[in-house]
């Protein structure tokens, strides 16, 4: 079922739609990458959110997001 944009802030939060605009947006500000990072990430593991963070955790391209780094 796609999001409801009337209903803002409730998409589904474990994927990431990088063809609505505003989850490319709010996702990329959420995971310090840019827009067409984010696109690159989801291009290569898909668009699950834990699987996209990861990805880009793992090339340096950011991806901090709610979860503190350790050490």
């Amino acid at each position: 079922m796609p999001d409801n944009k009337e209903r803002s802030g409730c998409q589904d939060r474990k994927r990431i739609d990088v063809d609505q605009d505003y989850e490319l947006q709010d996702w990329s500000k959420k995971l310090g990458v840019t827009k067409e990072q984010l696109k690159e990430a989801v291009r290569a593991v898909g668009d699950n959110a834990e699987k996209v963070r990861d990805h880009l955790r793992s090339s340096g391209g950011g991806g901090s997001g709610d979860k503190p780094s350790r050490g």
